[in-house]
């Protein structure tokens, strides 16, 4: 019973993490049911069946406060389930292990780039209102479905620093975009799940449970990515990308226990830092202090 409380609250907290920064639903929940040695296959399975109810009630409510990009919900969705259902066939029958270093290296690539960019030079400046081309969206798709179902996780990892770089959408449209398509992603990984495992793949109580917080927190989370300032925005979604990302690198080559925690320790004081200077610098150009580029709420 006590897990079961415990999952609640975290599909609670990892929902409205994941509403309100575009990513962490997925590799929260796995990372819990792996803790309590729950097969890597099974714990993917499980969260993505979660996902088609936390995603679809997040999709509404980012849309019921116009948070979506239609045009791109479909373009990045159709191929992102292609991937989904291919690598949720994958893991059905091996492991991911070996391309989890390359894979949280590119992420941490793109999430440094985001985190530097938002902290020290604010809004990256929009390019116009021109939608984003299919042959930018539909390799971006494939690529994070099939990660985010192979390993628990990665959809948006993957696609938000994408969008957020692109300067073309507004980072509370990225992230509403990214959460609303990825009900496609999800539908696609539980059917492919279900081809490789069978319905015993899935563990219903564990469904529920995720589902019961992930859905409370939906219409928070869409509230909430109004409210915070682009550039505060951009500078967490960036410290998330590097802090995550990092310590999987560190695990992968091996070092001990204390290494990875104190490396761990240094980055968070930074993102906290990058934090704290754009909310800093974003109150400065709210009292009209001129600036190189001038960030808006992301609601405005």
């Amino acid at each position: 019973m006590q897990t079961l409380v415990l999952l609640a609250l975290i599909g609670f907290a990892a929902q409205l993490v994941d509403g309100a920064l575009g990513m962490a639903y997925g590799v929260t929940s796995t990372t819990l049911l792996l803790t309590v040695g729950a097969a890597p296959a099974a714990a993917s399975a499980s969260v993505h069946l979660a996902e088609i109810g936390t995603t679809l009630a997040s999709g509404i409510a980012h849309w019921r406060f116009g948070n979506v990009d239609w045009r791109t919900v479909l373009k990045i969705g159709v191929p992102g389930a292609v991937g989904a259902f291919a690598g949720a066939t994958f893991l059905s029958g091996l492991s991911t292990e070996a391309a989890a270093p390359i894979t949280s290296g590119i992420l941490l690539a793109l999430g440094s780039y985001i985190l530097v960019r938002f902290t020290v030079r604010g809004l990256p400046r929009r390019r116009g209102d021109r939608p984003l081309p299919l042959g930018f969206l539909a390799p971006l798709g494939l690529v994070g479905g099939f990660l985010d179902a192979s390993g628990g996780g990665g959809w948006g990892p993957v696609g938000t620093p994408a969008l957020l770089s692109s300067g073309r959408l507004e980072p509370r449209k990225v992230i509403g975009t990214i959460d609303t398509s990825e009900f496609l992603v999800a539908i696609a990984a539980s059917a492919g799940f279900l081809v490789g495992l069978g319905a015993g793949g899935f563990d219903l109580g564990w469904v529920l449970t995720l589902l019961i917080g992930g859905v409370a927190a939906a219409p928070l989370a869409a509230w909430l990515v109004r409210k915070l300032p682009a550039r505060v925005l951009g500078s967490l979604v960036g410290g998330l990308i590097v802090l995550t990302n990092t310590r999987t690198l560190l695990r992968a080559t091996g070092v001990g226990d204390t290494v990875v925690g104190w490396s761990l320790i240094a980055i968070a004081l930074v993102w906290a830092a990058a934090v704290g200077w754009s909310l800093r610098a974003h109150r400065i150009e709210r009292r009209g202090a001129p600036a190189a580029v001038q960030p808006a709420l992301v609601g405005e």
